[in-house]
């Protein structure tokens, strides 16, 4: 495999918590992805840990984790292609799945990572994860889990829901397939007082709701293309349940999930233990559906943990 070149590495005194918020970028596919990299001084067969974000998110959603995991491995964070500051190309070019998604973190720990790694994924990052585990199974020693997504508005899914819920998830897609009624509504949405509203939603500590976060989110959301890749997601009520990928995940999996998320409910993640890849289940208290920035002093303990064993 592609080792990490010399020349690239930081002097081992650098500061990593600078050092985690220096953008850098690689070609894939003929698109420009942004990622991150801390703990690159560390010797190669350092463990190999990527960090995956979810939904609207990007790689500053893990600045409170990188520097920390930095001092036992060589860390990565990647922007999706679609989210952050990787490019945006058109549903048309490039799908936004899960496949997709997969393809890209697999050909990232293989060309720029290059060492099999461990994948830690928020959300829809953590269906990201086991995606890429189940197509590289060869680049992928264990799997970290954080408030996985539920997928409810997966086809399969929808079927459990009640009539209403059910419908009224439908209309909502159907209205939001047209562009101008989409652009309207996320023109709404990206909003920094709106997305703010949605962060306190997601967050049980007001504090960690800061400008900083607010503006991470919001800055991706201007770019012109932002809109075609907020319809397609909303859309996208195809591609695995994370149900199915557990059954096949070919390694194992640890499962954090805070226990206030009011999204994706705990009670509800607490199913995944019935599946043998999952090894530990470790809820967060205190903490709604992005522990590991609203609780980074509970949750990256556990991460520095799961890494050195």
């Amino acid at each position: 495999m592609q080792k990490t070149p010399t020349n690239s590495l930081p002097n081992p005194q650098f500061d990593r918590n600078k050092e985690a918020r220096v953008d850098r970028f690689w070609t894939w596919r003929n698109y420009k992805i942004c990622y991150r990299a801390a703990g690159l001084e560390r010797v190669s067969d350092a463990p190999a840990v990527v960090l995956i974000h979810g939904f609207g998110a990007s790689v500053g959603h893990w600045h409170k984790n990188m520097p920390a995991l930095a001092g036992v491995s060589r860390v990565f964070a990647i922007d999706l292609i679609g989210f952050g500051a990787s490019e945006k190309p058109h549903p048309s070019q490039s799908p936004y799945t899960f496949e997709t998604w997969g393809m890209q973190v697999a050909d990232f720990v293989r060309e720029v990572v290059g060492s099999p790694a461990i994948l830690i994924g928020n959300s829809i990052g953590a269906v990201v994860a086991m995606q890429t585990a189940i197509l590289a199974p060869e680049l992928v020693t264990k799997t970290i889990l954080i408030n996985c997504s539920l997928r409810l508005l997966q086809e399969q899914k929808q079927i459990t829901l009640p009539w209403s819920r059910r419908v009224g998830a439908k209309v909502m897609q159907n209205i939001l397939g047209n562009r101008a009624i989409a652009k309207f509504f996320f023109d709404l949405v990206r909003r920094p007082q709106t997305v703010r509203k949605i962060l306190k939603q997601a967050y049980v500590r007001d504090e960690a709701v800061t400008d900083e976060l607010v503006e991470m989110l919001v800055k991706p959301a201007q770019d012109p293309n932002a809109v075609a890749v907020f319809m397609a997601f909303v859309r996208y009520s195809q591609g695995p349940t994370p149900e199915e990928l557990l059954e096949k995940l070919p390694c194992s999996a640890i499962v954090l999930w805070g226990e206030k998320d009011p999204w994706e409910p705990i009670e509800l993640g607490r199913e995944f233990t019935k599946f043998a890849c999952v090894s530990d289940f470790i809820p967060i208290a205190n903490a709604g559906h992005c522990p590991q920035d609203e609780a980074p002093e509970l949750v990256n303990p556990i991460l520095i943990a799961a890494i050195q064993n």
